[in-house]
């Protein structure tokens, strides 16, 4: 019964996403956006709370919380061409969406494992695209940095549940986390250095996926790594 319940919806979640990553940018309806996106999220929620009734209520709460500032974050974005406003708060749900997700990895860091190799990676990486955007930050220089500084935190938790969960949910996780550094970076690199081709398809795609792969990962935790 939980393998068909899974299979329905991940039938529905690629309906969802098709519909927001291409039918309505090939049709021309933006209209549709304001619909298929915020149900991306609303989707993971409702099938997150449904499946992680066994999980810890801590991990739990977190995780939901991670993704209702991911459904206000979106919300936000929707509105951006009325006011850049709207982007710096769409910036500052996701960084507490990415908190909370900071936070619910923590619960299973493992403190023999060292850091600071990924972290190495993680500043090149991020020192690389900070140069190609800098020059078009402008304002929102040191917001942008705090994000970028809190996702590398995300991504580095992330890696430090390696050993302390078992393999699937450990590396769904990591690498949701890793998609959505490259989401993020996408929708920097397209906002602030230059358009992108198919820039709204390949962000999209990118956070839906990354959001599915952590929820995924978080709910095939075994039940005794989450007591």
């Amino acid at each position: 019964m939980k393998s068909t319940s899974s299979f329905f919806f991940y039938i529905v979640f690629a309906i969802i996403v098709l519909f927001e990553t291409l039918l309505a940018n090939w049709l021309n309806l933006d209209w549709i956006h304001y619909i298929s996106k915020p149900l991306v999220v609303i989707s993971l929620i409702l099938f997150y709370k449904k499946h992680s009734k066994l999980l810890n209520t801590n991990i739990r709460i977190l995780t939901i919380l991670a993704l209702v500032f991911s459904l206000f974050g979106d919300v936000l974005l929707l509105y951006v061409n009325h006011s850049q406003y709207f982007f710096i708060s769409g910036l500052i749900a996701f960084l507490i969406a990415h908190i909370f997700y900071c936070l619910v990895f923590l619960k299973h860091r493992n403190k023999s494992k060292s850091p600071y190799g990924f972290i190495a990676l993680l500043l090149v990486y991020a020192l690389g695209l900070f140069w190609l955007l800098k020059s078009g930050l402008n304002n929102l220089l040191i917001p942008v940095i705090l994000y970028m500084f809190v996702i590398l935190a995300m991504a580095t938790f992330a890696y430090l549940r390696h050993g302390k969960v078992n393999v699937q949910s450990y590396n769904l996780v990591f690498y949701g986390a890793l998609v959505f550094m490259i989401s993020d970076s996408l929708l920097a690199l397209n906002k602030f250095y230059l358009s992108l081709p198919f820039a709204d398809f390949s962000i999209m795609f990118t956070y839906a996926l990354a959001q599915l792969l952590i929820v995924k990962g978080l709910l095939s935790q075994d039940k005794e790594e989450t007591l």
